[in-house]
Protein backbone atom coordinates (compact mmCIF):
# COMPACT_ATOMS: atom_id res chain seq x y z
CA UNK A 1 0.00 0.00 0.00
CA UNK A 2 1.40 3.54 -1.08
CA UNK A 3 -0.67 6.78 0.89
CA UNK A 4 0.66 9.81 0.01
CA UNK A 5 -0.76 13.39 2.12
CA UNK A 6 -0.15 16.46 -0.02
CA UNK A 7 -1.06 18.58 2.44
CA UNK A 8 1.00 16.92 4.77
CA UNK A 9 4.49 16.42 2.44
CA UNK A 10 4.13 12.77 3.95
CA UNK A 11 4.58 9.54 1.53
CA UNK A 12 3.72 6.07 3.75
CA UNK A 13 4.66 2.92 1.97
CA UNK A 14 3.48 -0.40 3.36
CA UNK A 15 4.90 -4.14 2.54
CA UNK A 16 2.85 -5.77 4.74
CA UNK A 17 -0.58 -5.13 6.38
CA UNK A 18 0.01 -5.54 10.02
CA UNK A 19 0.68 -4.57 13.56
CA UNK A 20 3.73 -2.62 13.86
CA UNK A 21 5.35 0.70 15.18
CA UNK A 22 7.90 3.27 13.83
CA UNK A 23 11.02 4.28 14.25
CA UNK A 24 13.92 6.14 13.76
CA UNK A 25 16.67 5.55 10.80
CA UNK A 26 20.00 7.23 10.41
CA UNK A 27 17.78 9.89 8.56
CA UNK A 28 15.50 12.24 9.84
CA UNK A 29 12.80 12.25 7.54
CA UNK A 30 12.66 8.82 7.16
CA UNK A 31 10.74 6.55 9.44
CA UNK A 32 11.16 2.53 9.21
CA UNK A 33 7.70 0.55 10.37
CA UNK A 34 8.55 -2.52 12.02
CA UNK A 35 6.61 -5.74 13.43
CA UNK A 36 6.58 -7.10 17.07
CA UNK A 37 9.71 -9.28 15.32
CA UNK A 38 11.68 -6.26 14.43
CA UNK A 39 11.46 -7.62 10.61
CA UNK A 40 10.77 -4.36 8.14
CA UNK A 41 6.97 -4.13 6.91
CA UNK A 42 7.14 -0.32 5.60
CA UNK A 43 8.61 3.37 5.82
CA UNK A 44 7.27 6.87 6.11
CA UNK A 45 9.24 9.94 4.69
CA UNK A 46 8.81 13.23 5.85
CA UNK A 47 8.82 16.29 3.95
CA UNK A 48 9.25 14.57 0.32
CA UNK A 49 8.80 17.75 -1.99
CA UNK A 50 12.27 18.98 0.26
CA UNK A 51 14.01 16.02 -1.47
CA UNK A 52 13.44 16.52 -5.13
CA UNK A 53 16.24 19.12 -4.85
CA UNK A 54 18.28 17.43 -3.13
CA UNK A 55 20.64 14.18 -3.87
CA UNK A 56 19.29 10.60 -4.01
CA UNK A 57 17.75 9.73 -0.68
CA UNK A 58 19.63 6.49 0.29
CA UNK A 59 18.41 4.75 3.48
CA UNK A 60 19.51 1.66 4.97
CA UNK A 61 16.12 -0.21 6.52
CA UNK A 62 16.88 -2.89 8.87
Amino acid sequence: MIWFDKEGDYLEVIFERKAGYFRETENDAVMEKVDEEGNVIGFSILKVSALKEQKPLSVTLE
